[in-house]
């Protein structure tokens, strides 16, 4: 199935809308991350996870699952093909598994966020959301995004073996006059 030009457009925009969207929320998270992280204001921390926790699910899941869905139309819906070349591969692995991580990690934020809201949260619980790790995951995710932009930009050569085989394929047809 091919799209025409003006769809192939608007999907394309589609996807590097939701993209580019996803980038900036994952840049903003990380500033919000680092900022609970290193911050010595106690009301700094508080807000810094109640805001990543909301924006988590209201502003980078949304954008991840756009992404993934647009880039599954883009990529069946074009000569690129889904199974076709390994960048196309390589790019829907990496926002499978960056979703799939994110989906997972709602539930840490969540618990952290909770931590965070508590009237009266001790010192214990406060030294708890002063974890690095909501900055390493969101450096992860900001990582994965810059090489799945490098891959969508660069696309380097390498068919699958299934893309060769649908070369040959679609070469013999259009020789023999079919």
């Amino acid at each position: 199935m091919t799209m025409t030009p003006g769809v192939r457009k608007l999907a394309l925009t589609a996807h590097v809308t939701a993209s580019v969207g996803w980038f900036g929320a994952v840049t903003v998270f990380l500033a919000l991350a680092i900022a609970g992280w290193t911050s010595q204001d106690a009301q700094m921390v508080r807000a810094a996870y109640l805001a990543m926790d909301w924006g988590a699910w209201f502003v980078l899941v949304p954008f991840a699952v756009a992404s993934l869905i647009t880039g599954l139309v883009q990529s069946l819906g074009t000569a690129w093909g889904l199974l076709r070349h390994y960048w196309v591969l390589a790019k829907l692995l990496l926002t499978v598994v960056a979703t799939i991580v994110l989906l997972l990690y709602t539930q840490t934020l969540e618990l952290l966020a909770s931590v965070a809201a508590a009237t009266d949260p001790s010192i214990d619980e406060l030294t708890l959301l002063r974890t690095p790790t909501v900055v390493l995951h969101s450096g992860a995710a900001l990582l994965l995004l810059v090489v799945a932009t490098v891959l969508a930009v660069y696309k380097p050569r390498g068919m699958t073996a299934y893309g060769r085989r649908k070369r040959t394929r679609e070469s013999a047809r259009l020789t023999s006059g079919g």
